[in-house]
C-alpha cells in the first residue's frame, strides 16, 4: 500500500490529535522517517520503530547510552546492540511481512503520554485470507532495565495454523562508510542502506536457551563492554508445538497454534538489558538480566504498561507545555518533549545525549556542544535530577579532557568537539564518503567554554552549589587553566584565538572569532569568581580548592588578567560585530532560493564545503552570542547585529532556528519568530531537511522548547530571579507551562490579556519579574499580570 503518512488531525476536537504519531498505510519511502519518529525508550535504551518482522530498507537499532566501541569503525560508535524485538510470523508457512504478502490495512500509533507504540497489519493471502498481525512495545520507564513486547494474531477468514517466532537477535552492524560519487546517487528506499559499509562491534560469548526463555552475553570487541539480554515469552493460551530455535545469531522461542477464525492468538514477552558498565552495579551482567526477568515475573504487558504509565504521569506534569489555539503546534511539542525524556537517564551520571539521542547511528552517537546549549535548559527547568546526570557525564570525562589538551600542547582540559565514553576526540577527520577533511575536532574549540556556561546555568538555575563543589569547579578551574594556556599574546598586549571556528562552520582556520573569544573571557571571570568563592565561604571543602588551584589563588588573578586582554570583536560604523577577523572583507553572496518548508538553499554550485570565501553562514556566532550573554548587549545591538546576520544565514543546522527565534523575539520581530519556531519544530514532523531517517534532532527539540518558554513565554534568569516578558504568538490562544526554580515549582498561564503565576509548593514567598516590574509569589495563591508587552 502507497500513500502512507504522518497525520496530524487537525480537524478533529479529540484531544489525543497532540499527543499521538499515527501511521496511516505502509510506505517504504517513508520507513526510516517512521523508524526514528516513532523510536520508544527511557533514557537508558531506544528502539528504533522499525517493524517486529524487518523489511527491505528498514534500518533496525536498539542503542544502550554509553555503550561505545571502535573495533573496526574509524571512530568510535554508540553500539547498535542485540534487538529484542526479533518475531516472524508464519501463517500456513507463509511469512507475515510486508515483502511477502499483500498489505490491505496498516496503521501504527506512538502514544506520547505513554510511551507505547502499537501496530495493527491486516495482509491477504489466496491460501490463508486475511491476517491482522497486531503488536505493542515499551521501553520501561519504572524499571530501565525492562522491555516489553505483546504480538497478537487473528486469522479473519478461517481457521489457520500459526507459528510465532520470538527472541533475541545478536547479528547487529553500524553504518560506517559510503562510497564516493561525483554525484548523489538515487536509491529506492528497498536499497536505501545498502551502500553503506558496516561495522563490526559484537561477539557473542555465551548463550542460555530453555523453553520460553533464553538469555545471550556479547562483548563489544574493542571496548570490551558486555552485554546481557535475557527474555521471557508468555503466552495467553497453550501452543500445540512448543520448540526453540537458535541459528546463527538468532535466539528464540517457536509457538505454534491451530485458530481458529477471529480467534486472536496473543503472545507476550519480557525483555531485561544489563551490562557491565552499568554504574553502581557489580553482581554480573547476565545475572542482574536474569533478576530483572524474575522481578516482573507475575507481570503482564497491561501490568509493565500500567507502572511506566504512572513514571510517564509525573514526567508530563513537570515538563509539559501545553499551547492552545493550534494542534500541529501542540503536537510538535509534545513530540520534542517525549523524545527529550526518552534521551536523558537521570540515574546514569557517566552518559549524555548524543546529536541523534537513541534513535539512530547519525553522527554514530557522539555527545556535541547541543548537550549544554541546546538541551540542557530543558532538564534544568524540568528534570533538574537529569540535568545534574548530563553534566556529571562532563566531569565523569575529565580526565580524557585533560588528556587531550596535554596531547595538543596545552594545560588543564580542553573537551573534544565529539565525546563518547572517555572524553577522548571522537570526531572523524573526513566525512563519510572521504572527500571532505573536517576541521572541527581540529578548531571548535569554543565546546569548552559551552561546558562552562552550562556549569554555571545550571547551579544558577537549581542552586544546588553540592555539584558546585563535588565537580563544577574542577570543570571549571581545569578547562581556564587550558584557555589560558591556548590565548595568544600579540604586539599590542591583546590576547587573540588564532586557527578556530565557531559554530559557523562554513569558515575555518580564522583568527578571533568573536563568539569564541567572548564567551573564553566571560569563561574566565566565571572561573575565578567561583574560585575566590570557594576559598573564602567554603573553606570545610577547602581540598576543591587546594587540588584544582594549589596552596594560593594567584592563579585567579592571572585569568582575570587574561579575560581583560582578550580581543574584542571589530565593530562596524553601524553596529555589527565582526564575525571573526577579516569576516567584512569576504565576498556578498546573496540568498536567492528557498524550498517548499522556507528553508534557505545554497546557491549555484555551493554546498557545506566551499563556502569559505564567502559571507554565508551555516549559523550565526554573533546572534548565538547574544542569545547566551543577553546581558552584555543592549537590544539595539541585538537588532542591529540579528538583522545583518539573518540576512546571511542558510540554517544548514537544526541548532539555527530556535536561536534565530528567540533573539528575534527579544529585538521585536514577532512574525519572524513564528517562522523560526516552524523550521525547529517541524524538522523532524515534516522531515523537512530529509534525514529524519537517521535519527531525531534532538537539539532541534530542546530548541523547540526554549522558543516556546524562552521566546514566546518570555522567561529567562535576570539578576538572580526568574523573569518573564511573553511574547505570545497570535496563532496560539493560550501557553501553560511549569518550571522548576531552586527546588520550587512555578506554573505559567499566559493568554493575550496577561500572564497568571503560581507557586506549587508550600514553604516561602519567591520573588519573580515580570515586564521588568519585581513580585512575590505566595504559596497556592495566583498572582495574575496584565501582558506587559
Amino acid at each position: 500500500m502507497t500513500g502512507a503518512s504522518t497525520t496530524v488531525s487537525l480537524d478533529t476536537e479529540s484531544s489525543s490529535a497532540t499527543w499521538e504519531i499515527r501511521e496511516d498505510g505502509f510506505d517504504r519511502e517513508r520507513a526510516g522517517y517512521h523508524e526514528s519518529l516513532m523510536t520508544v525508550g527511557n533514557g537508558r535504551l531506544g528502539t528504533r520503530a522499525s517493524l517486529e518482522e524487518g523489511h527491505l530498507g528498514a534500518l533496525s537499532g536498539t542503542y544502550l547510552a554509553g555503550v561505545y566501541d571502535a573495533h573496526d569503525s574509524p571512530v568510535i560508535d554508540l553500539v547498535n546492540v542485540p534487538d529484542w524485538l526479533a518475531t516472524r510470523v508464519w501463517v500456513e508457512g507463509r511469512s507475515l511481512d510486508v515483502d511477502t504478502l499483500e498489505v490491505v490495512e496498516h496503521e501504527r500509533v506512538l502514544d506520547l503520554r505513554t510511551g507505547v507504540l502499537t501496530r495493527a497489519t491486516v495482509f491477504i493471502d489466496p491460501a490463508i485470507g486475511r491476517v491482522r498481525l497486531a503488536s505493542a512495545r515499551l521501553a520501561s520507564m519504572a524499571d530501565r532495565d525492562l522491555c516489553a513486547q505483546r504480538i497478537e494474531v487473528t486469522a479473519l477468514d478461517r481457521p489457520v495454523e500459526i507459528t510465532v517466532v520470538t527472541g533475541i537477535e545478536t547479528e547487529r552492524r553500524n553504518l560506517d562508510r559510503l562510497p564516493a560519487y561525483t554525484e548523489e546517487p538515487v536509491l529506492p528506499a528497498s536499497r536505501r542502506w545498502e551502500k553503506w559499509a558496516r561495522s563490526n562491534h559484537l561477539r557473542e560469548r555465551e548463550r542460555h536457551l530453555a523453553p520460553r526463555a533464553g538469555d545471550v552475553v556479547t562483548e563489544t570487541l574493542g571496548s570490551g563492554v558486555r552485554i546481557a539480554v535475557a527474555y521471557d515469552v508468555r503466552p495467553q493460551s497453550e501452543p500445540t508445538h512448543d520448540g526453540v530455535q537458535a541459528q546463527g545469531g538468532t535466539l528464540a522461542t517457536a509457538l505454534t497454534f491451530e485458530a481458529a477464525a477471529g480467534e486472536p492468538i496473543v503472545v507476550e514477552k519480557v525483555v531485561a538489558y544489563a551490562t557491565s558498565r552499568d554504574p553502581g552495579r557489580t553482581t554480573e551482567p547476565r545475572v542482574r538480566a536474569l533478576e530483572t526477568i524474575a522481578r516482573h515475573r507475575s507481570s503482564d504487558f497491561a501490568a509493565l504498561a500500567a507502572a511506566s504509565r504512572e513514571v510517564w504521569a509525573r514526567l508530563w506534569a513537570d515538563s509539559e507545555v501545553r499551547v492552545s489555539g493550534h494542534r500541529k503546534d501542540a503536537l510538535a511539542l509534545h513530540l520534542g518533549t517525549y523524545h527529550l525524556l526518552i534521551a536523558a537517564n537521570p540515574e546514569d551520571p557517566t552518559v549524555s545525549i548524543g546529536a541523534k539521542s537513541l534513535s539512530g547511528e547519525g553522527y554514530r552517537g557522539h555527545v556535541f556542544w547541543d548537550s549544554e546549549i541546546l538541551l540542557l535548559p530543558f532538564f534544568l527547568y524540568t528534570q533538574p535530577s537529569a540535568a545534574r546526570a548530563l553534566l556529571s557525564y562532563r566531569h565523569h570525562t575529565l580526565p580524557g579532557a585533560r588528556r587531550l589538551s596535554a596531547a595538543n600542547g596545552t594545560r588543564g582540559a580542553r573537551y573534544p568537539w565529539e565525546a563518547a565514553d572517555t572524553g577522548a576526540e571522537e570526531c572523524p577527520r573526513w566525512t563519510p564518503d572521504g572527500q571532505h577533511r573536517f576541521w572541527t575536532r581540529d578548531e571548535e574549540l569554543h565546546v569548552t567554554a559551552d561546558v562552562a556556561y552550562g556549569v554555571m546555568q545550571y547551579v544558577a538555575a537549581t542552586g544546588d552549589t553540592d555539584f558546585l563543589l563535588e565537580a563544577g569547579a574542577e570543570i571549571l578551574v581545569e578547562t581556564a587553566r587550558y584557555w589560558v594556556s591556548r590565548l595568544e599574546r600579540r604586539d599590542d598586549g591583546t590576547l587573540s584565538l588564532s586557527s578556530v571556528m565557531g559554530p559557523d562552520e562554513f569558515h575555518s582556520h580564522v583568527d578571533d572569532n568573536a563568539f569564541t573569544n567572548q564567551l573564553v573571557r566571560w569563561h574566565l571571570e566565571q572561573a575565578g569568581a567561583v574560585a575566590s568563592q570557594l576559598a573564602t565561604a567554603a573553606p570545610e571543602r577547602g581540598a576543591i580548592v587546594a587540588t584544582s588551584l594549589g596552596p594560593d589563588l594567584a592563579e585567579v588573578e592571572e585569568w582575570a588578567r587574561a579575560a581583560a586582554a582578550i580581543r574584542p570583536g571589530r565593530e562596524s560604523d553601524d553596529g555589527v560585530i565582526e564575525q571573526f577577523a577579516g569576516y567584512f572583507e569576504r565576498q556578498e553572496l546573496p540568498i536567492s532560493t528557498w524550498d517548499k518548508h522556507n528553508m534557505p538553499q545554497y546557491p549555484a554550485g555551493y554546498h557545506h564545503f566551499n563556502l569559505e570565501d564567502t559571507t554565508l553562514l551555516k549559523q550565526p556566532d554573533v546572534v548565538m552570542l547574544m542569545y547566551l550573554l543577553p546581558d552584555e548587549y543592549s537590544v539595539e545591538s541585538q537588532r542591529v547585529n540579528f538583522e545583518f546576520y539573518e540576512a546571511r544565514t542558510l540554517h544548514k543546522s537544526s541548532l539555527s532556528p530556535p536561536i534565530h527565534a528567540i533573539v528575534g523575539l527579544r529585538t521585536g520581530d514577532s512574525a519572524m519568530a513564528v517562522q523560526y519556531f516552524e523550521r525547529a519544530a517541524y524538522v523532524d514532523l515534516d522531515d523537512n531537511q530529509g534525514n529524519t531517517a537517521e535519527g531525531m534532532h534532538i537539539a532541534a527539540a530542546g530548541g523547540t522548547w526554549q522558543v516556546a518558554v524562552l521566546g514566546f513565554g518570555g522567561m529567562r534568569l535576570h539578576d538572580g530571579r526568574l523573569s518573564f516578558t511573553p511574547h505570545l504568538p497570535e496563532r496560539w490562544d493560550r501557553l501553560e507551562f511549569t518550571v522548576g526554580w531552586h527546588g520550587r515549582r512555578v506554573a505559567v498561564d499566559i493568554d493575550h490579556d496577561g500572564i497568571g503565576l503560581t507557586l506549587c509548593d508550600e514553604g516561602a514567598e519567591v520573588e519573580v519579574e515580570v515586564g521588568g516590574q519585581r513580585t512575590r509569589l505566595r504559596p497556592g495563591t495566583l498572582h495574575r499580570v496584565p501582558n506587559p508587552c
